[in-house]
Parts: C-alpha cells; sequence; structure tokens
C-alpha cells in the first residue's frame, strides 16, 4: 500500500505575540501523492517553515486541519507527535558531534525498539554505501565536510523508513559544487527509496530541478498563489538545467515569485513607517 498521501485543508495560522496578531498562514488546500516531490518557494516569511513544522508536529493550527494517509494529524486543537512517520532534515543540522556517525545514524530506531544494534549497523553500512560515505561509520560529524554531514542526516532519516521526509532548506550553507551534487545524490536515493518529499527552498533552480510539482506561496499571509507541475522526466541530470523546457519553466516561475518579493519588500518598508 503507497504511504505519504498528504492533504492541506483550509490551514490557517496566526501568531499571536504580546498581543499582536500575526496571520502567517490563509486558506492553504493542497494535495501531495505519495512518492512526490513537492517543492515549496516563497518570500521570507511567507509561512513555509510554519506549514513544515505543522506536518512534522511541531506546532498546531489556527484553523483547517492536516492529513496523512487519512490520519489528521494537525488541527487546531493539537498535533501529532513527531515520529517515524514524519522525519525533519533541517537546515542547519542536528548531529549529535560527540557522537559517530553510525551511532547518530541508528540511535532512532534502535531506542525505539525497531531494529537490534545489529540490523541497524547493518543496514546503516548499507545506506552509508549507497551515498558515497564507505569507511565512515566510525568517525565523528566533525570530521566531516559539509556534503558529508548532509548525506549523513539523509540517512539517518531513511534508515527510519518515513512515508514523508521534511526538508527546510537542508543544501542552503553548502557552496555551489557540492549543492549540485548533494541534489543529485538525493534523486538517486529516492529513486531506491521512494518516499514523498516537502522541501523548502528559495532557490528557484533547485526547487525546478528536484520537484515534481513547485508550489509558490504569496507574501505574508502566505496563500497558494500557483502550482507548477515540472514536466521533465525523471531521473534528471543536472544537463537538464540547460534544456528549452527547463529555461522556460524557471523564467515563469521567477517572474511569480519576483511579484510577491516585491510585495513583501513593499508591505516591510511601510510597516517600518509606521
Amino acid at each position: 500500500m503507497s504511504r505519504g498521501a498528504l492533504s492541506f485543508r483550509a490551514v490557517r495560522k496566526v501568531y499571536d505575540p504580546e498581543g499582536k496578531a500575526v496571520l502567517a498562514l490563509d486558506g492553504v488546500d493542497l494535495d501531495i501523492a505519495p512518492g512526490e516531490f513537492c517543492a515549496i518557494v516563497g518570500p521570507s516569511g511567507c509561512g513555509k517553515t510554519t506549514l513544515l513544522n505543522a506536518v512534522a508536529g511541531f506546532e498546531t493550527l489556527t484553523a483547517g486541519a492536516i492529513q496523512l494517509d487519512g490520519r489528521t494529524i494537525a488541527t487546531p486543537d493539537a498535533s501529532a507527535a513527531p515520529g517515524e512517520d514524519r522525519i525533519v532534515v533541517f537546515q542547519n543540522g542536528a548531529l549529535f558531534p560527540w557522537r559517530s556517525v553510525m551511532w547518530n545514524i541508528t540511535c532512532g530506531p534502535v531506542m525505539q525498539g525497531r531494529m537490534s544494534e545489529r540490523e541497524a549497523r547493518e543496514h546503516g553500512l548499507k545506506l552509508l554505501a549507497r551515498v558515497g560515505l564507505k569507511g565512515c561509520e566510525d568517525k565523528y560529524p566533525n570530521d566531516l565536510s559539509g556534503g558529508q554531514k548532509r548525506r549523513v542526516e539523509i540517512v539517518r532519516a531513511l534508515i527510519n523508513d518515513p512515508a514523508v521526509l521534511l526538508l527546510d532548506e537542508p543544501f542552503r550553507a553548502l557552496d555551489a559544487l557540492t549543492k549540485s551534487v548533494m541534489q543529485e545524490y538525493l534523486l538517486e536515493l529516492l529513486v531506491q527509496f521512494p518516499k514523498t518529499v516537502f522541501f523548502i527552498t528559495h532557490d528557484l533552480e533547485e526547487a525546478l530541478f528536484l520537484g515534481d510539482k513547485v508550489v509558490v506561496f504569496t507574501s505574508r499571509p502566505g496563500r497558494i498563489k500557483e502550482v507548477v507541475s515540472v514536466d521533465i522526466p525523471k531521473p534528471r541530470s543536472h544537463e537538464v538545467l540547460t534544456s528549452p523546457r527547463f529555461l522556460e519553466l524557471k523564467a515563469a516561475l521567477s517572474a511569480v515569485v519576483h511579484t510577491e518579493a516585491m510585495r513583501a519588500f513593499e508591505a516591510g518598508e511601510k510597516e517600518m513607517a509606521r
């Protein structure tokens, strides 16, 4: 049975710091199919990470609901606790620096009783080999490059066999070359281990290269402005970046996002002038 169908219905989120209400998300309706790679783009502060946090179980909603495979995981009343069905890879990383790579990868399934230490180690070794990190299992995070750390974090997510991978700008801090390599690694891994992916980025080229569809959010309050289907077959290599269809999609997406970015900028200037 396919896993990872996400549904968002009339999602609304209001923050109320110090009695000043801030509408972060408003009327978000979206369906993500099992195994679909959905990239989310939009101006800073438009609610992208808020929506990811709601899926992860870190936020409750003000109104609406989010469902995963027909099970409600977020409402105004409660959010389902974070679990192995939804795994987050954070922008700034979250490896334990005083623990080995293997411990970082296997601690989740072992501590939760889903694998023995031997089973987890065997599975971890296979996954590390598939991302080019064979022989790194006994190293420590500080011994690794930025790209290697990102691969360890993705392996740590995959070993839990989640239905949904929640990726919050995971490659933002990497240099351009390492970033392009990591993008290809991710697509290759998803061929071997199909997952629904909810991917936040500010990089339009990255969104189009990785995504099956790209969802554009408006400036705050975050609403869905447009959903762009990326009709470029997978698997993809970086040669696709110069193809006529990719450039056409990129130009259209850039125009939409630029309009929303300008609205966000103008709204910020008005707020400062008050």
